[in-house]
């Protein structure tokens, strides 16, 4: 069944529909088994940019390309019968013009099958908005902390802090719901700003590193797996230690083939196995 003739998926619309009611639950992926195992306990998934600092072990996203979010997209979309599908779209790839954005986020969408495409900026990024949502691409900006504005930014810092950047995050805000965004994310920012920011616009407002008050939560997922360790943010909790589970079934599987413990007859094909070792083929 093709990805969009799915009436069980949940879509832009249905997010829409969440404001203000049911929480919105959000995670990220960037293959087809991790978005098999989320995909039953989440609304959305994003398919972060983010991949380039936690797979390619990149300093930020500032290295990931168009073909790179193309080809997790459509691995996490091969893997995701349930949640809402949303694609980063990487930096260089959409700022030029509305043109070009519409030309890069129409292939994604037509390549993976996924519902929508998120992408950062203030409000140079308003008339890229409307642009694609008035051809049909759901859109959903990201403001706040902007990771692909790292280098202008100085760094991962907390945003809108006082009261003239929380009247001007929230004007922001409003706009991009004026321009046709089905969903706003925001990142790194004062908890009023976040709560100001969702009391505020119509349209649901997912958090990270935001407030309890907006209408859904992201994290990364390998985050709450304790899968990343090369960085932790404060806002995000971890809810199991996976690496440790990992590194030992790896130095156990390392020690039975040193020990000659593994493979046994039950691992392999035509032998069978006695007290005294292999004797012979199974017929």
């Amino acid at each position: 069944m093709s990805i969009h003739m799915n009436k069980n998926r949940v879509t832009p619309v249905t997010l829409q529909k969440m404001k203000g009611k049911t929480p919105i639950v959000a995670l990220t992926a960037y293959e087809k088994p991790m978005a098999e195992l989320i995909d039953p306990h989440v609304d959305m998934i994003i398919v972060g940019d983010s991949v380039g600092m936690v797979v390619y072990g990149q300093d930020s996203t500032l290295g990931v390309t168009l073909e790179m979010m193309i080809n997790h997209g459509l691995a996490v979309t091969r893997g995701a019968a349930h949640a809402c599908v949303i694609i980063d779209m990487p930096f260089g790839s959409y700022q030029e013009s509305p043109q070009q954005a519409f030309r890069h986020a129409s292939q994604v969408l037509i390549r993976t099958g996924a519902q929508a495409v998120k992408l950062e900026g203030g409000a140079e990024m308003l008339d890229t908005t409307r642009f694609l949502t008035q051809r049909g691409i759901p859109v959903m900006p990201h403001i706040g902390l902007m990771p692909q504005h790292v280098n202008q930014l100085g760094g991962f810092k907390t945003q809108a802090r006082d009261a003239t950047a929380i009247e001007a995050l929230v004007r922001l805000a409003k706009d991009f719901e004026q321009a046709g965004a089905f969903s706003i994310l925001i990142e790194g920012t004062s908890e009023l700003a976040a709560r100001t920011v969702t009391a505020k616009v119509s349209i649901p407002v997912i958090g990270i590193g935001a407030s309890p008050a907006c209408d859904g939560q992201v994290l990364v997922t390998e985050d709450i797996l304790g899968l990343f360790s090369d960085y932790t943010p404060k806002f995000a909790k971890r809810y199991i230690e996976l690496s440790s589970l990992i590194t030992h079934a790896c130095a156990e599987y390392a020690r039975e083939v040193r020990t000659a413990e593994f493979p046994t007859a039950e691992h392999c094909f035509g032998l069978s196995q006695t007290t005294n070792g292999y004797s012979g083929l199974i017929v």
